[in-house]
């Protein structure tokens, strides 16, 4: 079911995303060789907290987690585990934020130290994808608008579109309709409407778009081992375009 966001609970859930960008801003001076990410897990945790907040992935269909930590060829769900990051490796942090019952969902890939010239160029297609895809995110639009023009601009530049992970309507509950694809067709899917808050969070590969299932039942890595990346906003639909609730900019 969809629900239309009113303009209060639009205020309030950009106050959450306002909450997890810093957050989010603050990790990209901690993210480097040497951390875990079981340490960058209780670092968000605490942040939010500390502001007000929770972590609304911690105990959502039993994860243990206040964040998803990706690194590397992980698509996304990765577990924080205590194995530090290396030099080169790229890691993805995907967390949602509880602020008074509003929620913000954002995730960012990060590259650890120096990374190759590979991993950055995915990292910069990634995040441009994201922005192409949230400039489809305007009344009258349909979803299949903005995945048409993630998955035009991603592979014109030779990379491939997860097809099994999607964005989603967002609001009290973490994952509400409608989802919205990566991919798709202009002009199909459902009209986007005024009040409406979802995701958009493409999630890119180097190589094939398929994707397979650890042992743990969540981590979605790549069939071929190849690195994977992921940016995430949460974007209201309002009557001037589209508002970027959890934006880094501010």
């Amino acid at each position: 079911m969809i629900t239309i966001k009113s303009e209060r609970e639009i205020i309030m859930m950009h106050e959450a995303g306002k909450l997890l960008a810093s957050c989010h801003k603050l990790l990209k001076k901690k993210i480097k060789p040497g951390v875990t990410t079981l340490e960058i897990d209780l670092f968000v945790e605490e942040y939010l907290i500390a502001h007000g907040a929770t972590p609304e992935q911690k105990g959502y269909r039993g994860y243990k987690y206040s964040t998803c930590a990706s690194i590397n060829d992980e698509i996304c769900h990765g577990f924080p585990r205590k194995e530090p990051l290396k030099e080169g490796d790229i890691v993805t942090i995907d967390c949602v934020a509880n602020l008074n019952g509003a929620l913000a969902d954002s995730a960012w890939s990060y590259p650890v130290g120096k990374v190759s010239t590979e991993a950055k160029d995915l990292l910069t297609v990634t995040e441009e994808a994201l922005y192409i895809g949230i400039a489809q995110a305007i009344a009258g639009n349909r979803t299949g608008d903005i995945g048409q023009a993630i998955q035009e601009y991603v592979e014109g530049r030779n990379y491939s579109v997860v097809r099994d992970f999607t964005g989603h309507g967002i609001g009290r509950n973490i994952h509400e309709e409608p989802q919205i694809f990566h991919y798709g067709t202009k002009g199909r899917g459902m009209r986007l409407k005024e009040g409406m808050v979802i995701t958009i969070e493409p999630m890119v590969n180097i190589g094939s778009w398929f994707s397979m299932l650890d042992d743990n039942g969540w981590t979605a890595r790549t069939v071929d081992g190849m690195l994977s990346a992921q940016y995430e906003h949460t974007i209201a639909i309002t009557k001037d375009g589209p508002l970027i609730l959890t934006s880094q900019d501010n």
